[in-house]
């Protein structure tokens, strides 16, 4: 794809969730098709007419297992925060429709226990899952979607420790 194409294209309208534990820590788990050390935090995609808010719980369940009554939303992003995707993997993700993702984030309390994560769900796409220290983030996901962590981290920074 060309430059001038890819700059076309739309964004995705996504939705983002920050997940913490009572320590603190924040949820990431590593996505079934990558084969690296990149972790990320439960991310998904708005339905049509869906409010983003639901559709955080949504894919909070669909990914992880916690259901909406085992969190409590605290915050969220003021505004939508955009990624470009790199442009070799542009024709192979949505059918090339997109050129990266904008995503609106929520920072949830998890209230359950650890057992009650289950990254085994209907359609896995998570192989292993680990809490980690908010400053960790950044370089514990994929280059291309450090900036967006960065702006998450600052957008919550008053309620994490």
């Amino acid at each position: 794809m060309r430059h001038s194409d890819i700059e076309q294209l739309p964004y995705r309208p996504n939705v983002g969730v920050m997940l913490i534990n009572r320590a603190g820590l924040v949820f990431v788990a590593q996505r079934l098709e990558h084969y690296s050390e990149a972790w990320q935090m439960p991310q998904g995609g708005i339905d049509p007419g869906e409010d983003a808010r639901v559709a955080a719980l949504r894919e909070l369940e669909e990914e992880t297992g916690v259901p909406a009554q085992k969190v409590q939303i605290l915050a969220e992003t003021p505004g939508w925060i955009p990624y470009e995707l790199p442009a070799d993997l542009i024709p192979q993700l949505w059918g090339g429709k997109y050129r990266g993702q904008e995503q609106k984030w929520f920072l949830m309390r998890f209230l359950g226990e650890d057992s009650d994560v289950n990254i085994d769900t209907d359609e896995p796409e998570f192989s292993a899952w680990k809490w980690i220290a908010p400053a960790d983030l950044p370089e514990a996901i994929v280059s291309f979607k450090r900036d967006v962590y960065r702006s998450v981290l600052a957008a919550f920074k008053e309620h994490l420790p």
